[in-house]
């Protein structure tokens, strides 16, 4: 049986209204009727979960560890921790170099490689678009073509196998495990038949990875620790391990926080059915992207959360480039939608229940 899945149907000063098939609804005198999955967007296919995926039954396959990355993130944290002691004897401009860093790099990462490319909940113009991809490298979390890919399959065979940080498997395996180890087969079995097409045809996403190591070399390691050192006479020790590591350890581990704690602690107000939750802390670290049962409930909406800018800088900054002409299209889950979900699946937290 084919699943039925949501529809766009108005766009109003540009923002496009979507409406669940599950139930007919009025909206702005204009009846909207339940269609089939054919009428959806390509860009939105990818994205949707695929319920009819199960595990194979059987024992998992032996972990294999890759102890490149095992050593490489051990020593990144020990410089984090070396670096923190640090922090009191470290210039000023050093340590709002750093936060600038990361919340210009977390951009990059929510607005940029989640919301418009693994998603496509909104369209950027050039310019901002430009923006992002430079943010993104900033962030030097994969490039943006392997981060939606991955993030893609997370949503549609999420808490499976071939989810690349599935939850079910505990909290460290979905917050870092994940990257110390070889992926499970079914991830690379599923990750690779998903349609990337999108991002293919896109040239500012496949130059990126075409020069991604060397775009990392120099906007992730060299800026952060050179510009203190030689603009306001840092240490190169201070500008290494606190602008580089300790900043680079707390954007990777707030991020992380998004895959683990928001599928594992909070309400669940959307779904009950699906382990994803709404986490207001995680919301505060990840820049607004602690709504995590909403987001799964509904990954087409930019906003990622029913309440727009309430703990979401993502969103607020998505809004004010859309002010500036720069974002547009932005794609929003119509209220009716969001309370009909609520009723019929929601776990009874919502303020509406």
């Amino acid at each position: 049986m084919t699943a039925l899945l949501p529809r766009e149907i108005s766009s109003k000063c540009g923002t496009t209204t979507i409406v669940d098939s599950h139930s007919w609804r009025q909206q702005d005198g204009e009846e909207t009727t339940p269609f089939q999955s054919e009428d959806i967007h390509p860009e939105m296919r990818e994205d949707i979960h695929d319920p009819s995926y199960q595990d194979e039954e059987g024992p998992p396959p032996k972990l294999e560890y890759v102890w490149r990355n095992i050593i490489l993130m051990a020593l990144l944290h020990i410089g984090a921790l070396y670096g923190i002691t640090l922090v009191p004897s470290c210039k000023v401009y050093t340590c709002l170099l750093g936060i600038f860093y990361n919340i210009v790099a977390g951009l990059g990462i929510t607005a940029g490689a989640h919301r418009l490319w693994s998603h496509r909940t909104y369209k950027a113009r050039l310019p901002l678009r430009l923006f992002l991809i430079m943010a993104n490298t900033m962030a030097f979390q994969n490039d943006v073509y392997e981060w939606a890919r991955d993030h893609r399959a997370h949503h549609k065979f999420s808490e499976t196998h071939a989810d690349p940080h599935n939850s079910r498997r505990g909290f460290f395996f979905s917050h870092v495990g994940w990257l110390l180890v070889r992926k499970h087969p079914a991830v690379k079995e599923k990750g690779g038949k998903l349609d990337m097409s999108d991002l293919k045809a896109e040239r500012l996403v496949m130059f990126q990875r075409r020069y991604y190591k060397l775009a990392v070399t120099l906007i992730f390691i060299t800026l952060p620790t050179l510009v203190p050192w030689y603009f306001w006479g840092e240490t190169l020790r201070h500008s290494l391990c606190v602008s580089t590591f300790l900043r680079y350890a707390v954007l990777l581990n707030f991020t992380w926080l998004v895959n683990s704690a928001a599928h594992l602690y909070g309400h669940r107000p959307y779904d009950r059915s699906i382990g994803a939750r709404e986490n207001p802390l995680v919301s505060v670290a990840s820049l607004g992207e602690g709504f995590h049962n909403y987001h799964h409930a509904f990954p087409y909406d930019y906003s990622v959360s029913e309440y727009r800018w309430h703990i979401n800088f993502t969103t607020f900054f998505i809004d004010c480039m859309a002010a500036l002409g720069l974002a547009y299209d932005r794609k929003r889950v119509s209220k009716a939608t969001v309370l009909a979900k609520v009723k019929r699946t929601g776990d009874g937290s919502h303020e509406s229940s």
